[in-house]
């Protein structure tokens, strides 16, 4: 038992942080794991809801760190990806840190429309909805902006999309949209660009074309979404620099711009070596936003 824990310590560091060991037995933030086996058997997964707010916080408060450090301007918006875990006690515990939401299907609207019901949300909370719009996710966005969802955001994933809410949103009804921008893939990939999304250089012509003269509509918003998520890497580094730098120059015809979506996600911890520096990559991000912005005169 000794030898097998000094190995631990030595391979990976333990017990690490919420993990001790009390009269031999393993406890995870004053759980015992133990007596959990021993009821529930193995494999065992459970899920720690006190942690979903933990990590919640603790990204605002990095952010809010790295632009108080860089002395940015912008703001940060921490929208809860539903597609994460559907179930209601995560939901509901997630929203419990005044935060927005992100949708990814069909599915999700219902969901949002139960809980707004039930007095967990507001029909003013930000929602934006990425993904592959079906015929029914497209027709529920349309229903709950004419029933008062007025900071729902639909991310057009393809210049088709745009058709059905010019057709079906009324006139009083005003709509902010988002696009998402088609991601070079990585070198390696058997993809050139993304399935989803439009094209970088398509997008302005796209704008002129469809969306300036429409008064119910107003861009707000440009989605990317990097496969590999956010690492410190040349090509996601390289990346965001395209379209940070797509932002400025659509911003310059286009001033309702405000936000920038960044997808993918910080990598979590999914094993006892997992080592990722999150205060890093989060002020990197901020000042390099902050500097492609600054060049760009935006």
């Amino acid at each position: 038992m000794q030898s097998y824990q000094e190995f631990l310590d030595l391979s990976v560091g333990f017990p690490q942080d919420g993990f001790e060991i009390i009269d031999d037995e393993l406890y995870f933030n004053d759980l015992n794991l133990m007596e959990m086996i021993e009821t529930y058997g193995t494999p065992l997964r459970f899920t720690y809801l006190p942690m979903i707010s933990k990590k919640i916080q603790q990204a605002k408060l990095l952010f809010q760190q790295a632009i108080v450090k860089n002395n940015y301007r912008g703001s940060y918006k921490y929208c809860y990806c539903t597609k994460s875990s559907h179930f209601k006690h995560i939901v509901e515990e997630a929203l419990k840190n005044d935060i927005h939401l992100e949708t990814s299907s069909a599915f999700d609207m219902p969901m949002i429309d139960a809980l707004q019901k039930k007095g967990a949300l507001s029909k003013d909370m930000t929602v934006i909805c990425n993904g592959f719009k079906t015929f029914q996710y497209k027709t529920y966005i349309v229903d709950m902006l004419h029933d008062g969802y007025k900071n729902i955001i639909p991310v057009l994933d393809n210049k088709e999309e745009f058709n059905i809410y010019d057709d079906e949103i009324e006139m009083d009804t005003p709509c902010n949209l988002g696009i998402r921008i088609a991601a070079e893939e990585q070198p390696d990939s058997q993809f050139y660009t993304s399935r989803l999304g439009i094209r970088l250089e398509d997008i302005i012509d796209f704008y002129y074309n469809k969306i300036e003269s429409n008064p119910n509509f107003k861009v707000k918003l440009l989605h990317f979404f990097i496969n590999s998520g956010i690492s410190d890497t040349p090509y996601y580094w390289n990346e965001l620099e395209k379209y940070v730098t797509l932002y400025c120059k659509f911003k310059k015809i286009n001033p309702d711009l405000d936000t920038l979506d960044i997808g993918g996600g910080m990598p979590f911890k999914d094993s006892l070596v997992f080592d990722f520096d999150y205060e890093y990559m989060i002020n990197e991000i901020v000042s390099r936003i902050k500097e492609i912005c600054a060049d760009n005169d935006t």
